[in-house]
């Protein structure tokens, strides 16, 4: 799709609509979507435009896990169980923590939140202003990535798909990395 070609009121509601079913989807990554923010936008309106979008879909998926979704399951798996149990500063604490760490996943966090005793505004804010950091240096390492050849964009993406299927196969195997 030429996203450039979108009048900006529209491309903006697409981006933000588009990081809401990413975010509720919980499993897919919404760093190809800061890539377009930031190549039609530029820099810092991208990434302005990215954490809008990742901050209304993680309040949508939050709302959405809460109030949908628990009437059905309620994860009780020991991982983030700490957060589940949690309520006020502690699990705004871990909910920024857990953001600011690049490998946790976003859904596992927001599913956790979600069925914590956090409030939603408490929610929010730490989930928000976790997201900054990382949003950030993917702006900067798209902006950086667009400036190469095409040559050094593949083998950069084959790097980081090995290095990805790597991970995951040592993860299985029970290996920490």
């Amino acid at each position: 799709m030429e996203w450039e070609l979108l009048p900006l009121p529209l491309f903006l509601i697409i981006s933000i609509l588009l990081n809401s079913v990413i975010a509720v989807a919980g499993v897919l990554p919404s760093a190809f979507l800061t890539a377009i923010n930031v190549s039609v936008l530029g820099l810092v309106p991208g990434i302005l435009v990215s954490i809008v979008g990742e901050a209304i879909g993680a309040i949508v998926s939050f709302i959405l896990y809460r109030k949908a979704l628990h009437r059905y399951v309620s994860p009780n798996g020991s991982r983030f169980q700490r957060l589940r149990e949690s309520a006020g500063a502690e699990a705004w604490f871990l909910v920024l923590g857990m953001r600011l760490m690049p490998f946790v996943p976003s859904g596992l966090v927001t599913l956790s939140a979600a069925f914590s005793r956090m409030t939603l505004a408490s929610f929010a804010v730490a989930s928000t202003i976790g997201k900054i950091p990382a949003l950030i240096m993917e702006g900067l390492a798209v902006t950086a990535a667009m400036q190469l050849t095409i040559g050094w964009q593949l083998f950069l993406v084959g790097v980081v798909a090995i290095t990805y299927l790597v991970w995951r196969m040592r993860q299985r195997s029970g290996e920490k990395m």
